[in-house]
């Protein structure tokens, strides 16, 4: 009779590659040289614009790849009004909302995001991005939820990821950018 002593139990392993806090506003984050050793990878970032505005829109690149090599579609809900935009041969993945400096005071956004087979050199690279700014106002009832898919097409292992604001404005004191490596995920 088998019991789950005899079963190989197959956990999956959160390895933190790179955390970085921002001690003061800085225009662009950076997690680089990732190593290929992971099966995945899994971001979460918590942050806030110092851009005049309720909301921000973080653009994120790959390996330095500034040419028109990714595509994305945003589903997007802000205050019971659903919107969607795509784009194909853009120069980044767009638009993952945050707070700006009118949202209400002391809110931070959160993005986290998944990048499946990252260093796999066959194929294109696909991946999600989950955004919430909430108290996209000066007052508190209302948030932004935004749900992007987007593909990298490139065969390139990631091994740079870089994130920016749309505008060029800064990322404000605190906001904070972790980048997980997965293995044993299946």
């Amino acid at each position: 009779m088998d019991t789950v002593w005899d079963k190989e139990f197959i956990m999956a392993v959160w390895n933190v590659i790179q955390h970085t806090e921002l001690g003061a506003s800085a225009a662009t984050v950076t997690h680089g040289s990732i190593s290929g050793s992971y099966d995945h990878l899994y971001g979460i970032i918590s942050c806030r614009s110092d851009q005049s505005a309720y909301t921000n829109s973080i653009m994120v690149q790959f390996n330095n790849d500034t040419g028109g090599n990714y595509g994305f579609t945003d589903i997007q809900s802000a205050n019971n009004t659903p919107s969607a935009y795509s784009q194909d041969g853009a120069t980044q993945i767009g638009y993952p909302n945050v707070p700006a400096a009118s949202a209400l005071a002391d809110t931070f956004g959160v993005i986290e995001y998944w990048i499946p087979h990252y260093s796999n050199t066959a194929n294109f690279k696909p991946c999600f991005f989950k955004a919430a700014a909430p108290n996209v106002s000066t007052t508190a009832s209302q948030a932004a939820m935004k749900f992007t898919g987007a593909i990298w097409e490139s065969t390139a292992a990631i091994t740079e990821i870089d994130f920016t604001l749309n505008g060029g404005h800064d990322y404000v004191q605190y906001s904070t950018f972790t980048l997980y490596g997965i293995n044993g995920a299946g």
